[in-house]
C-alpha cells in the first residue's frame, strides 16, 4: 500500500499520531516525506503516558521528530468525547502555527467517513453534515489533510500486519457509551438487515459532497467583525442558501468552533420574518425594517455604525 504524497513534498507537514492502528499506519506511510510527529496525551487513561512514550519511540525508529502535547487541567464530567476532540485540535493547531507547519495530517479513513455519515444521519444533519469529511479542510487557519479517506480500516489492518507495525489499543474503543463506538460495533446491521452496503453509503456521501460544494460556492465570504444586509435580498434566496449564509456569518462573527445547529438556524430565519433581536452563537442578530445586522454579543446594535 502506498499513498500519493507528491503534492506534499515541498510543505512542512505534521502528522497527528495517537498510537492506534490507523495513525501508526499513517506515520509509516508518510515517513518518506519526513513529517513532524505530534501526539496528544489527554491524561484520561492510566495508559496515556505509556502510549505517548510508545509513539515517541516508534517515531524515533523511523528517524522522525516527535513532540508530546499535554491536555492538562480539569476535565468535563459529560461530553468528554467532544471536549477531548476540541482540546486535541486546539493543541495540535496551536503547536503547528507556532512552529511554521503548513499542514496537519490526520488518520481518518474510509470507515471513519461511513461512521460519521451514520452519526450525522442520526442527528438529523443537513447536506453539510451528511457530506462528511473533505480530503482537505481549514480549521482555525490550519489546513487539515486526510490522505487515507479512500482506504478501509481492513486494508490498514493488513498493512500493519504485513509490515509488522506495532500499535496500542485504546480500551475506550470498546465503550458503547460513545456514539461512534456504538455505530462501529453495530454497523454491520445496516448491511446485513437492511441491505445497504458501504459502497452505497459512500456513493451517497459523494453525491452530497457535490451538492455541498455547489452551495458553498454560492455563499459569499464574511468579512469584518459585523455585517449588515438587506432582508428582502436575503429572503429571495432558496432556504438552503439562507441557512448556510446565516450559519457561516454567525460562526465567523461569533468566533465559534462550530456553526449553530440546523434547528437553531431554521428558528432564526423564522424569527427574522419580523422585526426582532436575539442572540445566537455569541452574536446579536437584529432585524429592523429591511436591514439585518449581525454583530458580536456585547457590542453595539446600531445600524448607523460602519
Amino acid at each position: 500500500m502506498k499513498l500519493d504524497l507528491s503534492k506534499y513534498k515541498n510543505k512542512k507537514i505534521a502528522v497527528a499520531i495517537s498510537g492506534g492502528l490507523d495513525s501508526m499506519a499513517l506515520m509509516n506511510l508518510t515517513a518518506d516525506i519526513r513529517p513532524t510527529v505530534l501526539t496528544v496525551n489527554h491524561n484520561l487513561r492510566p495508559a496515556s503516558d505509556s502510549d505517548a512514550m510508545f509513539v515517541m519511540h516508534a517515531a524515533a525508529a523511523l528517524g522522525l521528530e516527535c513532540h508530546v502535547l499535554e491536555w492538562t487541567g480539569a476535565k468535563p464530567e459529560s461530553g468528554i468525547e467532544a471536549a477531548a476532540r476540541d482540546a486535541r485540535y486546539k493543541l495540535l493547531i496551536n503547536w503547528c502555527k507556532a512552529h511554521g507547519i503548513d499542514m496537519l495530517m490526520t488518520a481518518h479513513n474510509r470507515d471513519d467517513q461511513i461512521e460519521t455519515f451514520l452519526m450525522n444521519l442520526g442527528r438529523g444533519s443537513g447536506v453539510y453534515g451528511l457530506a462528511c469529511m473533505r480530503d482537505e479542510t481549514e480549521r482555525d487557519g490550519m489546513i487539515i489533510a486526510r490522505p487515507m479517506l479512500n482506504i478501509s480500516r481492513a486494508e490498514l489492518e493488513q498493512y500493519t500486519k504485513d509490515n509488522k507495525i506495532d500499535f496500542v489499543y485504546d480500551e475506550m474503543n470498546d465503550d458503547e457509551n460513545f456514539t461512534r463506538v456504538k455505530i462501529r460495533k453495530n454497523r454491520c446491521a445496516v448491511q446485513e438487515l437492511l441491505g445497504i452496503s458501504d459502497d452505497r453509503i459512500l456513493t451517497a456521501i459523494e453525491n452530497l459532497s457535490r451538492a455541498r460544494d455547489a452551495i458553498y460556492n454560492l455563499i459569499p465570504d464574511i468579512q469584518g467583525t459585523r455585517i449588515i444586509f438587506a432582508s428582502d435580498e436575503f429572503a429571495s434566496n432558496p432556504l438552503e442558501i439562507q441557512m448556510k449564509f446565516l450559519s457561516r456569518a454567525i460562526q465567523k462573527i461569533g468566533g465559534s468552533e462550530y456553526p449553530p445547529r440546523l434547528e437553531q438556524i431554521h428558528g432564526a430565519i423564522t424569527r427574522l420574518n419580523t422585526d426582532c433581536q436575539f442572540t445566537l452563537g455569541r452574536c446579536i442578530v437584529r432585524r429592523l425594517g429591511n436591514k439585518i445586522l449581525i454583530t458580536p454579543e456585547g457590542s453595539s446594535t446600531s445600524f448607523r455604525e460602519s
